[in-house]
């Protein structure tokens, strides 16, 4: 029972703090749309049916049914055609009436005395602010809380002390026990123990377990003075490393394969020894780098979605393995809150440190997604106010006349395609997460 409590409690946790993410992601729009005096109308957290709403001023403020996703409704997001427009005959085509519904909504938006505060007639460089602020504010939402992991809770790094000491050197692959046949290890044979710190090698002071291994791996067959630290008294033992051949492995500690796809080894020096892992605070200056290669993570997420999206269905469909590095929706971000928080083996802070990390990856996607330059992203708006700058820019410089704001509202079809798609994507992803999901085993 006390599992099940946790589990729904990790859910519960990551569905408050990503409405949290919502709701400044549409402060983030809001604040600048007031200072730069733009009528808004309505601030939503959610969509589908209103549960909660009151109005403050001129602006509506509530909650609806669906917490996955939120809008500010402001004056004006589409200009009049020009000329005024045509009236609606029986005649229309059907994404002619889709532009004209949203010039019509928006124009609705417009009460008297507010022909002024309307969005399109703010000059670009305030169109641009107003869009950016709702990406922004999930960014300095996922600086903070990686400032928390980073340099409160601290990251999980090899430490000098001794994990664990092999007993013997395995003579098989895939051994996990050792047989009467199996030669003790070097370690072992020269007395180290799980515990011991690791102070110098040969006369070279130890200070962190790449440098240590670095020595051993470069001394197959030579005899080292290794000075450890145990039970708060220092201690020399002599290890030998023997020679084995172990693969190389990359920056990741993934092994390196060849074109044939077959493992790259190389002898080294093998001691049999494994180092212990401790949380260690990471400077501020870690904070931006750390963010910064979260947001690359994603670009490249974004940039090869099709493929990936494939790769789910396969997994879905298919039985397929899923990609834990690959997309996955608010439901399978629930599941693996739910299974964090549900591990009982894992201390309360290092669960807490993961839900926090969770929540900071998510309000970078957030703000990765929302930059993508298409309708009805931020980033789409953004682009559109861009355009239009540089046709004025031109207009100006040939001595044309104004050719006046862009009308995106004409890009209605393209969104309505890209709504669908995102609407599908997000089905995908949906079901994946119920039959196959990524978890944390």
């Amino acid at each position: 029972m006390e599992t099940v409590l946790l589990y729904v409690l990790g859910i519960v946790i990551v569905v408050v703090g990503l409405a949290l993410s919502i709701g400044l992601h549409e402060l983030g729009h809001l604040v600048p749309a007031k200072l730069f005096k733009v009528k808004v109308g309505q601030y939503m957290i959610g969509f589908g049916p209103t549960l909660f709403s009151r109005r403050r001023g001129e602006t509506e403020y509530g909650v609806k049914a669906i917490p996955l996703g939120g809008y500010i409704s402001m004056a004006g997001m589409y200009p009049p055609a020009k000329g005024g427009g045509a009236a609606r005959t029986a005649n229309t085509g059907f994404f002619d009436m889709l532009i004209q519904d949203a010039r019509e909504q928006s124009a609705e938006t417009v009460t008297p005395g507010a022909e002024d505060r309307v969005f399109y007639k703010l000059p670009v460089h305030k169109r641009i602010v107003i869009m950016l602020g709702g990406p922004v504010m999930n960014l300095l939402i996922a600086i903070v809380l990686y400032g928390v992991v980073l340099c409160g809770f601290g990251i999980p790094q090899y430490s000098t002390t001794l994990g664990s000491v092999n007993a013997c050197v395995a003579t098989t692959a895939g051994q996990t026990e050792c047989g009467p046949d199996d030669p003790v290890s070097p370690g072992a044979a020269a007395g180290l123990k799980p515990g011991d710190r690791i102070v110098s090698i040969d006369g070279t002071e130890i200070t962190s377990w790449e440098q240590a291994t670095s020595i051993i791996r470069t001394s197959p067959e030579t005899a080292l003075a290794v000075v450890v630290e145990r039970d708060g008294a220092e201690q020399t033992l002599e290890v030998t490393p023997i020679l084995s051949e172990r693969p190389v492995v990359d920056e990741n500690g993934r092994p390196v394969t060849d074109e044939d796809g077959a493992t790259v080894t190389q002898d080294v020096g093998f001691v049999g020894i494994a180092p212990a892992t401790e949380k260690v605070q990471q400077p501020v200056t870690a904070v931006i780098p750390a963010v910064w290669d979260n947001s690359v993570r994603v670009g490249q997420i974004v940039v090869t979605l099709p493929q990936r999206l494939v790769q789910v269905a396969q997994a879905a469909f298919g039985g397929d393995e899923r990609d834990p590095n690959g997309p996955i929706s608010v439901v399978g971000v629930g599941r693996l809150a739910g299974e964090i928080t549900a591990l009982d083996a894992a201390p309360v802070a290092d669960r807490a440190a993961t839900l926090i990390q969770m929540l900071a990856a998510l309000n970078v996607a957030l703000f990765v997604f929302n930059l993508i330059p298409l309708l009805p992203l931020d980033g789409g708006h953004v682009a559109g106010a861009l355009w239009e700058a540089i046709r004025r820019r031109f207009a100006k410089l040939f001595g044309r006349p104004d050719p006046g704001p862009v009308d995106i509202a004409k890009l209605l079809p393209l969104t309505m395609v890209i709504v669908g798609i995102l609407a599908v994507s997000s089905a995908l992803l949906i079901y994946a997460d119920i039959v196959n999901p990524v978890t944390l085993q």
